[in-house]
């Protein structure tokens, strides 16, 4: 198995689909999408998100992981992150791995909790500007300072508008995420 950052293309988005649709399931209504495309449109065009793949020897995805410059640009947080199999075992092993090679930061989930992320690596825990623990990797800048910057984001609100005002652009975006799901 290795871990793989994919580049811009029909790979990354129909990776970026199913990753989108596994973290919010089948009934998250337009969660899934506003994700994938929000992240398309906004963060990867600024270069400030990367997703991340643990394949296997076939090179078909185990887990999935997007990951979110912050503000600083020195540190990363973990926005998104799923196993595509039925063990967790994919997924602590690829944020293990992204763990020990950036400088991650990840709130704990439902899905992901505290222990989990310690399992992964992320060992240092401060509280965000929320009250919320926050586990860091060794490299991140905030487990010297004890400060956290904010992870940059996109305005899911501003994208249900423009699928809203601008049928052509949800048409296509649908089409891209669904023609994704099948892809992979």
């Amino acid at each position: 198995m290795k871990v793989v950052s994919l580049e811009a293309g029909a790979r990354r988005d129909a990776y970026l689909a199913r990753l989108c649709a596994a973290v919010h399931g089948t009934q998250a209504g337009l969660a899934p999408l506003v994700d994938f495309s929000g992240t398309r449109h906004l963060l990867f065009p600024a270069e400030a998100a990367r997703l991340w793949a643990l394949l296997d020897d076939r090179g078909q995805p185990q887990a999935l992981a997007l990951l979110v410059m912050d503000d600083s640009g020195e540190g990363m947080a973990l926005r998104l992150a799923a196993s595509l199999e039925e063990s967790r075992e994919p997924l602590r092993r690829l944020i293990r791995d992204l763990a020990l090679n950036a400088p991650l930061c990840a709130t704990p989930t439902e899905t992901l909790d505290e222990a989990f992320l310690h399992e992964c690596g992320l060992t240092r825990w401060i509280e965000d500007g929320q009250g919320q623990r926050v586990g860091l990797a060794f490299q991140h800048p905030a487990a010297l300072s004890g400060r956290l910057a904010t992870p940059l984001t996109f305005d899911d609100q501003a994208v249900l508008r423009r699928f809203k005002h601008e049928r052509i652009f949800f048409e296509a975006e649908k089409r891209a995420f669904v023609e994704g799901l099948d892809a992979v």
